[in-house]
């Protein structure tokens, strides 16, 4: 039988249309009798009770705002109707949520790339990076210049990431950009690395050195280009050597608690909260059994479901600095004269989504049950294990660098309605429906919206699962394939 609508919790006083309901439609949902009032688009919510103006509406057994008029049930509700209840910051208080998962260990493994440091890669490629976006010609130069040498071959990728940043820049912005670039460099996925610099920047290639920290000299390297007389001629000496390096790298068994997946949404809908967010937090939760990590960011996509994440933080200091977390991000867009409730954007209305609480509490499935072990600024790398918080915008490539920065092999990235972008890891596009599946194959991935046609969760998660180690052992993605690779870093200040 072909579900129609989906009530999600019992203290929900709306329902999701899974398929277009038409108007005058009769219903009968856990005891309430309704005649649709008119046509609900698929994702789309409608009145289970007559709603009072002012009266919140409930999904997923939270507010998702308030009636902005009297409401009659069979009606359509939708942005239109339904107002946000956020605004300004927020006193919270620590109480914590016990957490109870039951998830065997598997003792499962995936091929990847151990470094001489000891951290592992799922990918073994070779990476152009500038410190400063005056040399982003010679850097697409030079990776187009050794993919004609060598065919390609030998390693996983060759790429350039350009950027506008490196100069012109203060305080804040500037350490950004030198901490992503410094994260890039470091990233296990990267087998060499070639750092292009002009030499009169703001980030100083031998200041930029400094900033690393330890790396491996042998597969990291530096061209200052205003102090040779050809660039491009020393910049393939430079590249010649790492290929030859980085091409006799080999992959070998690693166990899947060394993975660490990013986890992030971007052109949601109303079945998002319902399929590939669940089924992304299901997946989290049993990596995170194995040992594994995932990380979820988009901290303004949590306003309105912040305090699910804080009561599940492991102890109080994690809890304070997630208010932290939470509060930084809402004294941004308040410094700025912006509501902290200012989205869903024009494609999450149309999908369905009509208030920010109503994307956060879909946007937060994504992270599953577990406990919050660990909190970080943007900009930092991973050094806990368990289900950790990124400071980040919920800009799409802006929050997938971060993830990919912080340490994530992967980036995990459930859709309603599509996107093709990749950032500098591999980045899984997870359709919410079975129909952008099928409309845009060349982007998606995994289709997910066979949940609501009656595949059981646990079974899509085990083909998931056994997907996602695939491609942590070398399977290509889509953004991988069409080359869609770049990267995007967080601004807040002026330029000079």
């Amino acid at each position: 039988m072909e579900t129609k609508f989906l009530r999600i919790n019992p203290a929900d006083n709306v329902a999701v249309a899974i398929t277009t309901l038409p108007a005058g439609e009769h219903l009968s949902i856990d005891g309430y009798d309704i005649t649709l009032k008119e046509e609900i688009p698929a994702g789309h919510k409608f009145a289970l009770k007559d709603l009072a103006e002012g009266e919140n509406v409930i999904k997923y057994g939270y507010p998702i705002g308030h009636a902005l008029v009297a409401k009659r049930k069979g009606e359509w509700m939708n942005e239109k109707n339904i107002k946000t209840n956020l605004a300004g910051l927020l006193e919270y208080t620590y109480n914590p949520t016990p957490v109870s998962l039951d998830i065997p260990q598997e003792g499962l493994t995936f091929k990847g790339y151990r470094r001489k440091n000891g951290d592992v890669g799922i990918r073994n490629e070779i990476w152009i990076i500038p410190t400063v976006g005056c040399v982003n010609g010679i850097i697409g130069r030079l990776a187009d210049g050794l993919r004609r040498e060598t065919g390609g071959k030998g390693v996983d990728a060759i790429a350039a990431y350009p950027h506008n940043y490196g100069c012109s820049q203060l305080g804040d912005d500037h350490e950004n950009t030198k901490k992503i670039l410094r994260d890039m460099v470091l990233h296990p996925n990267a087998g060499a690395v070639l750092i292009v610099s002009l030499g009169c920047e703001n980030n100083q290639p031998d200041v930029f050195r400094e900033f690393l920290g330890d790396y491996d000299e042998d597969r990291v390297k530096f061209l200052v280009t205003q102090k040779v007389s050809d660039e491009y001629e020393e910049g393939m000496k430079i590249l010649r050597d790492l290929y030859a390096k980085a091409s006799r790298d080999q992959r070998v068994d690693v166990p899947l608690s060394e993975l660490r997946v990013g986890l992030k949404c971007g052109g949601s809908d109303g079945f998002s909260g319902i399929t590939a967010n669940p089924l992304l937090g299901m997946f989290s939760d049993f990596l995170i059994a194995q040992g594994g990590t995932s990380v979820l960011t988009e901290v303004p996509e949590m306003f309105g479901a912040e305090t699910i994440l804080m009561n599940r933080c492991k102890d109080e200091a994690l809890f304070n600095q997630t208010v932290h977390l939470i509060n930084d991000f809402k004294e941004y867009f308040l410094s700025h004269g912006e509501p902290v409730g200012e989205n869903p954007s024009p494609g999450n209305k149309a999908g369905g989504i009509s208030t920010l609480e109503e994307k956060a509490l879909g946007c937060t499935q994504k992270c599953g049950k577990s406990y919050v072990s660990g909190v970080m600024p943007y900009g930092e790398r991973l050094h806990t294990k368990g289900l950790n918080l990124l400071s980040a915008p919920g800009n799409d490539l802006v929050a997938a660098t971060a993830l990919a920065s912080c340490g994530c092999h992967i980036v995990l990235f459930t859709t309603g309605r599509g996107t093709p972008f990749g950032t500098f890891v591999p980045t899984m596009k997870i359709s919410t429906n079975s129909r952008l599946a099928a409309n845009k194959p060349g982007w998606i991935d995994f289709n997910a919206g066979v949940i609501v046609e009656d595949e059981p969760m646990a079974t899509t998660c085990q083909r998931f699962t056994d997907y996602v180690i695939k491609v942590a052992s070398g399977e290509l993605v889509n953004n991988e394939k069409n080359e869609y690779r770049e990267i995007a870093i967080f601004k807040t200040g002026v330029t000079l």
